[in-house]
This record gives C-alpha cells, sequence and structure tokens, in this order.
C-alpha cells in the first residue's frame, strides 16, 4: 500500500447536515513536516447556520455570502485526495462531509484511504489521551505534543492533525506516517466512483427537451442573487407532480414559489450569478405549463 502523498483535512459545518459544509482545512505532510497548509470558506448550498454550529466556529452567512461553492472550492483539492492517506480527527465525520457534499452535487467519489487520528492516538497512548485526563479531543492531543493552534478553524484543525499524527508517528519510530497506518491496521480504504459523462448533467438535460413527459430530466442548478445580495441555490427537481425548482432562501419553506422560482420559470436571468443562462432558457422546456 503505497500513496502518493499524505494529508489532513477538516471541514467545518453550516449545520447538522452533513453536505453544508462552510469551511475546508488541508495540510500536507512530506518528509516528517507539514510542507504546505490551504483553507477555504465554502458557501452551503443551503445558507441556513444554526445557532449551535455557528457557536463553535464562529463562521455566519455573511462571512460565506461571496465564497465559492463547494464544487468551485474544492476542484483543486479533489485530484490530490485521490489516491492519497487523508488524515482526519474523527474521520467518520469528515470522510461523511466529503462524501454527502460530492453526492449532493452530483460528483463522482475519489478513491483513497482514510486514517483517523483519534483512533491513532487511542492506539498509541491507550487510556491516556490528553495529557492523562482519559480524553482523546484535538485540543488536548495537540496540548500533549506541544502544537499551538485555533481551535474549529478548519486549516488550523487540519494542521493540528497532521502534527499529533507526526508526533505518533516519530514516537513510534515508523518512517512515515504511511508505514505506521499499515503497521496499526487502522487505514481505511474508500472506494470511489467512475467520473460522470463529460458533458454534465446540465447538457444531458437540454438533450431531454423535446422528450416524453415520462422522461426522467436530471437536475439543473442555478445560484441566484437575492434583494440583499444574499445568493441562494435553485435547483431542478423531480417532485410528485412532475419537475419543479426547489429554492434555498427562507421564503421557499412557506412559499415554494418563492420569486427566485418565479423569475427563473419565466426565463429571467438578472439576477443569476452561475454561469449558465442557456440552462434557464431550457427550463421553459422542462417545467410544466401552468
Amino acid at each position: 500500500m503505497s500513496f502518493p502523498r499524505t494529508l489532513a483535512i477538516d471541514f467545518e459545518t453550516a449545520n447538522e447536515r452533513r453536505d453544508s459544509p462552510c469551511a475546508v482545512g488541508l495540510a500536507w505532510i512530506e518528509g516528517g513536516r507539514v510542507v504546505r497548509r490551504e483553507a477555504r470558506l465554502i458557501r452551503p448550498a443551503e445558507m441556513r447556520f444554526s445557532p449551535g454550529n455557528i457557536r463553535v466556529h464562529g463562521i455566519r452567512p455573511r462571512d460565506v455570502e461571496g465564497a465559492p461553492s463547494f464544487p468551485e472550492a474544492m476542484a483543486p483539492f479533489l485530484p490530490e485526495i485521490a489516491g492519497s492517506l487523508v488524515l482526519a480527527h474523527n474521520a467518520s465525520f469528515d470522510v461523511g462531509v466529503l462524501a454527502a457534499t460530492l453526492r449532493a452535487y452530483g460528483l463522482p467519489q475519489p478513491a483513497y484511504t482514510s486514517l483517523c487520528t483519534v483512533q491513532l492516538a487511542r492506539r498509541h497512548w491507550p487510556g491516556e489521551g490528553g495529557q492523562g485526563q482519559g480524553t482523546y479531543r484535538l485540543s488536548s492531543l495537540a496540548a500533549r505534543v506541544g502544537v499551538t493552534f485555533r481551535h474549529h478553524d478548519a486549516g488550523e484543525d487540519a494542521y493540528a492533525c497532521a502534527e499529533i499524527a507526526l508526533a505518533v508517528m516519530r514516537e513510534a519510530g515508523a518512517p512515515d506516517v504511511a508505514s505506521l497506518a499499515r503497521r496499526l491496521g487502522l487505514a481505511r480504504e474508500r472506494a470511489g466512483e467512475g467520473a460522470r459523462a463529460p458533458d454534465g448533467i446540465a447538457a444531458r438535460a437540454l438533450r431531454g427537451i423535446g422528450a416524453p413527459r415520462q422522461t426522467r430530466a436530471p437536475l439543473l442548478h442555478f445560484v441566484v442573487r437575492g434583494s440583499s445580495g444574499t445568493p441562494y441555490d435553485v435547483r431542478l427537481i423531480e417532485g410528485r407532480d412532475g419537475l419543479r425548482l426547489r429554492c434555498s432562501c427562507a421564503g421557499a419553506r412557506f412559499r415554494p414559489d418563492c420569486r427566485h422560482v418565479r423569475a427563473l420559470a419565466a426565463g429571467e436571468i438578472d439576477a443569476l450569478l452561475s454561469d449558465n443562462p442557456g440552462d434557464v432558457a431550457a427550463l421553459a422546456g422542462l417545467l410544466p405549463l401552468g
């Protein structure tokens, strides 16, 4: 089992849903040290921030209004995740966020191997945790190995995660983190999926214009600007009564045909932020009349 690279990843989410990342941080390990760090804010598809999540990471809707969407933010990093050893503290959460959000956007899942640094610490320091207190929290373990960082900042958390793995590696006398993962049997392979058709879901939906109504059209995705400048996601979905548009704005919870939906259905593109005006024109052939 060899890996082209080893990196740590951390996500912060806007609410309780795994597909609501609002920040991502990554830290690359090479030659026994952290050689690169990256962090990005992310505009979630649904701009709903839970108070509890805000209390944890301090990120608010206004902070991500101009941030890239998940596909845009992750585009430089997904090729580097593929085939790599990916570290995360409580990996089931971060791996779950990555998988759920890729699925929500219809993007292929990369194949990679994950290593949870909580499990790594428990194996290497059984019954100790951070500073002998029986805890394996990121902050406690970082203090144990002498790492200072800002907790719940995605970039800082990824860095701390990487440094914890490196500290265990050095204490265990392993040549690198990958060798340590193999020795302890803690690495978990994550199967990927094949890439989608190169022309994408929008082109496939456009080809569906004029097809019989029983044909299920793929989803289309639009980003529109609200009256206060807040971006909202509008998606074409298949409901019980056929295809319809669903908006992420608060008003759509009470009135599904909110003004953003009505504007797109009418072919208006004045508030369109996403670069797909042709898909707006296609809606006339995809939505039911009436």
